[in-house]
This record gives structure tokens, C-alpha cells and sequence, in this order.
């Protein structure tokens, strides 16, 4: 099991719904085709499966 993922946002949340939107926003991604490398558990894949449709995740 990898210890960090890497998530990219490849979708803007513009047209989202307002709690998916904060969801990204608290991910710490800002604009589009940028990723974040974040932690590994429980909290980080509960937001990411929130916006999975918006997102992209890397186990690195």
C-alpha cells in the first residue's frame, strides 16, 4: 500500500454542486491539471471518492 497518493484535478468543479466544490477546495487543488500529493487514509479517499468524477489519484 503506497503511503501517499497524488491527486489532479481534471475537471473544473465551476458547474459542480457547492458541497463538491469546497470538497476540492479543501483537497488544496485550485486549478485545473494541477495535483497535490496527500496522505494516504481514511480522510484523503472518503473526499477524493466524494469527487471522484472530478479528480484523478495516483498511489505513489
Amino acid at each position: 500500500m503506497a503511503d501517499k497518493v497524488r491527486v489532479t484535478l481534471v475537471k473544473s468543479p465551476i458547474g459542480a454542486v457547492p458541497k463538491h466544490r469546497r470538497t476540492v477546495e479543501a483537497l488544496g487543488l485550485k486549478k485545473v491539471n494541477k495535483s497535490v500529493e496527500l496522505p494516504n487514509n481514511a480522510a484523503t479517499k472518503g473526499m477524493t471518492d466524494q469527487v471522484r468524477h472530478l479528480v484523478k489519484v495516483e498511489e505513489i
